[in-house]
């Protein structure tokens, strides 16, 4: 069930326990109105000149909080049900309970202009419920006010694409709902399409197909034996195949699909799991369970592998990919180390900060997530109650650390 690792791409126990509400944040341009040229704005969102980032969390009961980075206050957003795992595209957390996957907006999100970005504040809400069953894998792109969200339903074999500009105003509105056969699937939005994929007699996916934004196949498809991972970079759309990546472009209006093969005999894991800062083109992924095989990296743009040596056991990995080939990694022992992209060489660390959260990897839960902007990275712990910011341009220096409560959380980076 490697696909399954997809909704959990974000999804960290950490414990963070909001112990009283945040004071109102400082005031705020005006509203920036929508237009046919919204550069990502919505009616009632303010636009800032900064990124506002945080930490969104949601505890294992379904309390919902924010964390602002900048201030360090707290606010409680409210509550669902309890959460099973979450992912996130920077704005939306989308969070798979008995119900289904209950949609949460944070309020606060970044527009990539490709030169230039936006950033805005909105008020958060609780968007509502897409209904299904079984466990849910979900892909994003990279724009949260347009295009499509993807949603597969293992157990029920429903593909689901959701309006994600409908999502910014905070409607849950279905594109499409598919019934194909049930398996580990994935509904990859890429421009206006979907990419879908399909299950054989056995249960087994080995293709995926191009539909159109109302569910209409397009008649093109391509081979992936077991998809297990998707992600969106600058570039385009990943999905993790067991012989290759799938690449899905669109340039001047037409879809393009490109399978980026293993390097010639390699024996190592296939990647089941990318992350990157967001949006940028190099992604990592371990290869093996616990990178005993390597830190496999993709170049997007280059439409390459590169295999990396682990340094020692890992439970997580993630490409800044600024210009110094930064690689940010959490090992067993709950160090995070930064490592040479273009070698694997260990540039600095940190002591065991998590050691007993990255220990509880080896027995089923979740590991540790390095959610990382171009100079900061964070990391939470659920058993040690803490979460670190680290300076890994500055030797891996401590910046902050804010302490958290007992009850274990999922967290994902917002604002971004």
């Amino acid at each position: 069930m490697r696909s399954r690792l997809l909704l959990t791409t974000l999804a960290c126990a950490t414990g963070l326990i909001v112990t009283a509400c945040a004071a109102a944040p400082a005031t705020d341009p005006p509203p920036v109105a929508a237009s046919d040229d919204d550069h990502g704005a919505h009616e009632g969102a303010v636009e800032l000149a900064e990124p506002a980032l945080g930490l969104t969390t949601i505890d294992g009961e379904g309390t919902i909080a924010h964390l602002d980075l900048l201030s360090e206050n707290v606010t409680e957003l409210g509550v669902i049900e309890p959460p099973r795992a979450v992912a996130t595209d920077g704005r939306y957390l989308f969070a798979e309970t008995a119900s289904g996957v209950e949609i949460v907006d944070s309020g606060v999100w970044t527009w990539d202009h490709v030169d230039h970005f936006h950033y805005y504040r909105a008020a958060p809400d609780r968007l509502g419920t897409l209904e299904g069953r079984g466990p849910a894998t979900v892909a994003t792109t990279n724009q949260s006010t347009s295009g499509g969200t993807g949603v597969f339903f293992a157990e029920s074999g429903e593909a689901v694409l959701l309006d994600t500009e409908a999502l910014s105003r905070g409607d849950v509105v279905e594109r499409f709902r598919l019934e194909v056969a049930p398996h580990d699937g994935l509904v990859v939005p890429v421009g206006s399409w979907a990419l879908v994929s399909r299950a054989d007699a056995t249960g087994r996916a080995g293709r995926v197909i191009v539909h159109d934004g109302d569910g209409t196949p397009t008649g093109t498809e391509a081979a992936c034996p077991e998809p297990a991972g998707t992600i969106t970079t600058r570039v385009g759309a990943v999905i993790g195949c067991r012989d290759a990546a799938l690449l899905a472009t669109v340039t001047d209006g037409d879809l393009s699909l490109t399978r980026i093969p293993y390097p010639p005999g390699t024996t190592a894991a296939p990647a089941a799991s990318f992350h990157n800062r967001e949006g940028r083109p190099t992604v990592a992924a371990l290869a093996g369970p616990d990178g005993t095989d390597g830190v496999w990296l993709l170049d997007t743009r280059a439409r390459s592998w590169t295999l990396l040596p682990s340094p020692e056991p890992l439970v997580a990995v993630s490409a800044v990919d600024d210009d110094a080939d930064t690689v940010l990694a959490i090992t067993a022992e709950g160090r995070l180390v930064v490592l040479d992209g273009t070698d694997g060489a260990v540039r600095s660390s940190t002591e065991p900060l998590v050691p007993a959260s990255a220990t509880d990897v080896s027995s089923g839960g979740s590991p540790p997530v390095i959610i990382a902007d171009a100079q900061r990275a964070y990391l939470a712990g659920p058993r040690e109650q803490k979460v670190f910011e680290i300076d890994f341009a500055d030797d891996a220096r401590i910046a902050r650390t804010f302490d958290t409560g007992p009850a274990p959380l999922f967290a994902a980076g917002t604002g971004r």
